[in-house]
Parts: C-alpha cells; structure tokens; sequence
C-alpha cells in the first residue's frame, strides 16, 4: 500500500472517528460518562422540533424619543434655575417637542444661547404666543432621532437577551428584524404566560416621594395639585387577596433604577416572606444617601412601572448603597422582579405581534416525519445507485452514509441549530451527494469504453469531473451562504444544513470514495471495473 494511500486512509479514519466521538452525545447522551457530555453537546433542536415560543415583538421607538426629551427637559431645567434665567415653565409637546416659554426677547436669546451651548443636537425656532410671552421650540434633530431609535432597538434586544438567559432557556434565538421587531424564539418553554411578563415587562424602577399633604378622595375623582400623580399600592393579603391602595405621589422622580448594580431575592425571617434587596452602584448610593437624608419621616414610594410596591417612612439616612422592595410577593413574583431588575430596565415599551406555541407532541411528529423522509429518500437514492452502478454504486453509498454522519458531527461540534427546514435541506443533500458519484462514474465508463485500463479510467474519470463538480457544488453553496446571511428563521435554518450537506458531499464524493477504490485496486490486480 502506498504511502499516499496510508495517510488518506489515516485521514478518512480519524474523521470518522471525531465524527462518532460528536454524534454520540445525540445519540446515547444518558449513558455516556460526565467528561464526554461535558466536551460535546448534543445537536440542538429548533423551535420546530422540541415545541417552545415563537415571539415577535415591537418596540415602541417613539416613547424612547419621547423619554429622550423628558431627560433634556430636566436638565435644562437645571441649567436654567443654576444660570438665574427667568421663565415661565418648560415643557415637551408633541412628542418630540421641548419649550421653554420666557417673557421677553432678551431672555429667550439667552435661552437659545444655553440651549445651543449644551444641547447641540437640538434644532430650534421662536414662535410668539398671545399674553405677551414668547415660545422657545427645540427639537431632536431627524438624524438624532433615527440615533435614538436605533439604540432602543439595540438596547432592547440585549436587555431581552439578558433577561432570558436569567430565565435559564436553552439555545434561545433573539434577533432584530426590520421595522423596529424582535425575534425571539424559546424552544423547550415550559410556561409561556411566564415568560411573555418576564420578557414584556418593561421595568422602570423609580423611587418618588409621597404626597403627604394630598388629598386622595379628591385625587381619585381626577383633581390633583400641579406637579402630583395618582397610582396604586397593591397589596396581598394572607389569604391570596390583592387588593390596590391609592396614593398620590410627586410626578418628579428622584431616583431611577438605571443606578441599579444588582437585585437578589432574600427572605425576611420576622414574616417568612421574600423580598427583593437592591444595591445601587457608587453614584447611586450617594444619590439615595443624600435623598434619604434629606427626607428624614417622610414616606417615599418604590414605584415599578407605574405600580407602588412600598412606600415605607423614611426613618433614618440610609447610608451603602442598599434598599429593599417588598410587598406580599410569592417566592416566583420575587425571583421575577429580581431578574428584570438585574437584566435592566427596557428603554421603551414592546408590544407582542406574533404568539406562537409549538407543543413537544407537534415537535416530536416533526421529527419523525423528518426522519422518515430522510430514510426513505436515503434508500430510493442507495436502490438507484447499486442497480445502476453495481458495486461501483456500493461505493458512493458508503460515501453517502459517511456524508450524513459528517453533516450531524459538524452540527454538534458547531453548536448548529437543527430546525424542520434544516431536515429538508439534509433530504436535498443526499441527493446532490451522490450528484458529483454519478458525473465521476459516467466519466469513467467514458474511458473505459476507450479501452482504458481500470486504474488509468479511475485516474481520468475523477480527474475530468473534478471542475464540474466544485463549479456546481460551489455555485450551490455562494445561494446557500447568501440565503444564510440575508434569510431568517426557517430559511436560515435550511441555509445552515444545506452549506454544511455541500461541504461534507465534496469531501466524501471526491476524497473518500476515491480512498476506497485506490484500496481496492491497490490490493489485487483489477482487470475490470464493476460500474
């Protein structure tokens, strides 16, 4: 034997056996010993396969520009009260809209003045209202905006991503898609009404003062003082019943949970009840510290997304940084919180556009369907082969069973998803694997009807065919790579199976159905090739 023959077949061998090495996992993943499962996964089943989520979600950019504004709002408010200018009041309209209405010329140039120094992504112009005064009206910018839409998407899309992975699923799917949408899919999900608040939620945690002097009947029949809000304390009792407490509060945040640096569920030993313990960051802590000095007796609200949780009295400065959020919770209501608090707070509300659940049975009958059409398709194309070809076709068989243990190792070792359109693209490939045998074959019967001894056809037989063959298979696989770069879902997932049928075809179709003949020509004199 040749040494050129020993190291293909040396090659050939240790593919195989890194190919059964990776399979196994899939195969027998509960009998196989801990370091084994620990190196190699299991090929991961899609949504389609294993039931689970399908979620796509907008995100609201417009609320996003609007909290944008809200922010410079408070911040020119700042400026303008640490410069002495004299207004009237500020505000945002329109959405995206800020004013500042000032009593006369001179201070409006001073405003724009501040407002240009400051806030130069801001546009403005002066418009004059009736009474004397004069509106000041600035505006994001139409590229700022785009800027501040796209963060949102972005931002969103990782605060969901952190959020999941806290919710601890398996190879979940999250991507962006056109018009401000996000993907996200969920395979193995065990409580979908779960995972739509975990993931929904948008979690703006904020700590107001309370409006002690307020009148809450009045409050609730829409009179409220300038400057106040009425939400509601919710509140259960120890037999399950949630009842709402109204509570008029003071509009200005005085803290926001963007200061947050970790939550964690604890349990409170003097009522057996969990609660969530908060710790902000160094600027954080310093800003709580000097709002709780400053407040000494004076209740202050924890408000999640616009829902009062506490609104404990402020007894003491609370110094380090530390704070805690309870209110009746159960030990999942806890855990939750805690985890959308961890993950961060979305910048700006989502809404759910598409609900679907796949169930495992579904999964399950997905997949033995698949299968079958794998097997059946396999056995039409080994019947053809052998009849045609003899024991030739023998050989491009071998090479196609070869051909599908390559495909299944290169997903496991690559962490690939498996979905139902990737099934489709094995079936095609076990078609065109055998596609570049029968342009080899058809070569070599060309020169053995020339008289060519064996050895000689089989050189010029693979030698013809060799361009033709990587022409079409890497036309094929340039589609394949494009529908995997610009395609999503499904189309991605038949994209994945489909590139990696092409490589592993031209492997076995040219190199290992070629190490298989040599073998055999190479041990005996052949005078005649059965094909």
């Amino acid at each position: 034997m040749s040494k050129s023959l020993k190291i293909r077949g040396l090659v050939v061998f240790v593919c195989l056996i890194l190919a059964l090495f990776s399979l196994a996992p899939t195969v027998m993943h509960d009998s196989l010993p801990g370091w084994w499962q620990e190196a190699v996964d299991p090929i991961h089943r899609g949504l389609d396969l294993q039931g689970g989520m399908h979620l796509v979600l907008g995100v609201d950019v417009d609320k996003a520009v609007e909290s944008r504004v809200d922010s410079l709002i408070d911040q020119t408010d700042a400026l303008l009260r640490e410069k002495d200018l004299i207004f009237k009041r500020i505000e945002r309209r329109q959405g995206d809209r800020l004013v500042v209405v000032v009593y006369d010329a001179e201070a409006g140039e001073q405003v724009d003045s501040l407002m240009a120094e400051n806030f130069p992504s801001l546009e403005g112009e002066t418009l004059p209202v009736t009474g004397g005064y004069i509106e000041k009206h600035y505006r994001l910018s139409e590229q700022e905006a785009a800027n501040i839409a796209d963060y949102a998407v972005r931002q969103a899309l990782e605060t969901m991503r952190n959020r999941v992975d806290e919710f601890g699923v398996s190879e979940p799917t999250l991507q962006r898609q056109s018009d401000n949408r996000i993907l996200i899919q969920l395979p193995g999900i065990k409580d979908p009404e779960r995972a739509i608040s975990l993931i929904g939620k948008t979690a703006r945690l904020e700590f107001k003062m309370v409006a002690e002097t307020a009148d809450v009947a009045e409050a609730l029949k829409g009179n409220l003082a300038p400057g106040t809000q009425l939400l509601f304390e919710r509140n259960t009792s120890s037999s399950g019943v949630v009842t709402e407490t109204p509570i008029v509060v003071y509009t200005k945040t005085s803290l926001t949970g963007d200061l947050l640096e970790d939550a964690n569920v604890r349990i409170d030993t003097r009522y057996n009840e969990p609660y969530v313990s908060i710790d902000f960051n160094r600027v954080g802590g310093k800003r709580f510290e000097q709002l709780t000095a400053a407040n000494v007796g004076k209740r202050m609200a924890i408000v999640l997304d616009d829902s009062v949780y506490s609104a404990p009295v402020i007894r003491e400065r609370i110094s380090g940084g530390s704070a805690q959020i309870s209110g009746s919770f159960t030990s999942q209501e806890a855990t939750d919180l805690a985890i959308v608090l961890r993950a961060g707070s979305l910048p700006a509300p989502v809404r759910i556009l598409e609900n679907r659940t796949v169930g495992p049975s579904l999964g399950h009958d997905s997949i033995s369907k698949g299968i079958k059409s794998v097997i059946v398709g396999g056995l039409l194309v080994v019947g053809a082969m052998i009849i045609y070809y003899s024991l030739s076709g023998l050989v491009a068989v071998i090479a196609l069973i070869l051909n599908i243990l390559f495909i299944g190792a290169i997903l496991s070792l690559f962490g690939a998803t498996l979905t139902l359109p990737g099934i489709a693209g094995i079936v095609l490939t076990v078609g065109m694997a055998v596609d570049a045998n029968v342009l080899i074959f058809e070569r070599i019967r060309e020169e053995l009807r020339l008289g060519k001894a064996p050895k000689i056809a089989l050189d010029l037989g693979y030698g013809k065919a060799f361009m033709t063959i990587m022409d079409a298979n890497l036309t094929t696989l340039l589609a394949a790579l494009v529908l995997f770069q610009f395609g999503t879902g499904p189309v991605k997932g038949f994209a994945v199976t489909l590139s990696i049928g092409i490589v592993a075809s031209l492997f076995t179709a040219i190199f290992v159905s070629r190490v298989i003949f040599d073998f055999f020509l190479n041990r005996r004199q052949v005078r005649r090739l059965s094909i």
